[in-house]
């Protein structure tokens, strides 16, 4: 697995790279076929009232690739609500991998009708 964080405006701290590690470990726990994650960290300066805090998260599976965003104006509280976010689409994604399979026509034992 690939893990790239990055900060855009911000420089991502060692202790902020050890919080986003372990916030992501928990949502990984779920799902192991994870190829590549790229994490955005940015502060949006527009007005020093309005000072938002921005978290991002692409999450390439086979075959899919995850996106979540959050803005709230404390980047740590930012970062939880984001992996809450992404927990619930990669529980929910796992399903839809798990629920594919089903019986086909072929193997399905059909009384012979006389």
């Amino acid at each position: 697995m690939n893990l790239t964080i990055s900060g855009h405006h911000l420089e991502v701290t060692p202790a902020l790279r050890e919080y986003v590690l372990t916030k992501l470990s928990r949502v990984l726990r779920h799902f192991d076929q994870v190829v590549d994650v790229n994490v955005l960290l940015t502060v949006e300066k527009q007005k020093e009232k309005a000072r938002r805090q921005r978290a991002e998260v692409t999450l390439h599976v086979k075959g899919r690739e995850i996106f979540v965003e959050n803005s709230h104006e404390d980047l740590y509280a930012a970062i939880d609500e984001l992996m809450d976010k992404l927990d619930r689409q990669v529980c929910r994604h796992k399903d839809r991998v798990q629920d594919h399979h089903h019986a086909s026509a072929k193997r399905m034992d059909i009384p012979a009708q006389n």
